[in-house]
């Protein structure tokens, strides 16, 4: 099925942190997932004069039903650059999303 919407591929990135004994971090690896989603650029509305010089990369990335993993705490590259997920995304109901996605995930950075 085409869809009318177009999606690219994005890679959803998870760290996982090695811990020893005591629970303390001895080492890391990360893993990557890709993923076909909707890409959105995302708003710049909450940079203000406290900020001046300061820039807000978002967007949002809708993405597809099929998609169970959680985001909270990965990251995101999206174009060759890597975003943080921000918050802790939820699904919309499945009876209320009449598309193929039903996950709308902000990712940002903050330079400056």
């Amino acid at each position: 099925m085409v869809s009318l919407i177009p999606d690219e591929e994005v890679a959803v990135i998870r760290e996982a942190a090695a811990l020893d004994d005591l629970g303390e971090p001895v080492g890391s690896s990360s893993s990557r997932e890709p993923v076909r989603c909707v890409v959105c650029p995302g708003s710049t509305s909450d940079l203000g004069a406290e900020r001046p010089n300061g820039v807000r990369i978002a967007y949002t990335l809708h993405f597809p039903k099929t998609y169970k993993g959680d985001l909270r705490g990965c990251s995101v590259e999206v174009r060759g650059e890597v975003f943080g997920v921000v918050g802790d995304p939820m699904r919309t109901a499945e009876a209320a999303t009449p598309g193929p996605w039903n996950m709308a995930v902000e990712v940002a950075r903050a330079d400056g």
